[in-house]
């Protein structure tokens, strides 16, 4: 019974520390920075044709052209369930 201890104290420590690192390191990243514009962009109409992009994806227009919040900026958008 004791044996297994000496295994499974180490082995939980490595653990906790692994995901201790992956953590900081997705906080280093900004991956927790912008939870809300996600929850927006999938909301946002692209009012463009599916056939008028190219292929490349530079026509692409950035969050800031749609309108989309960011927490740097601290501005909010609301969507409105009526339109």
């Amino acid at each position: 019974m004791m044996d297994i201890m000496f295994l499974l104290i180490p082995l939980s420590v490595v653990i906790v520390f692994v995901i201790g690192v992956i953590f900081w390191w997705s906080l280093r990243q900004g991956q927790f920075e912008d939870l809300e514009g996600p929850a927006f962009r999938i909301l946002m109409d692209d009012d463009s044709p599916a056939g008028s992009r190219d292929s490349s994806g530079s026509a692409q227009r950035s969050d800031e052209d749609r309108g989309i919040a960011t927490r740097k900026n601290h501005s909010r958008t609301t969507v409105d369930p009526d339109q």
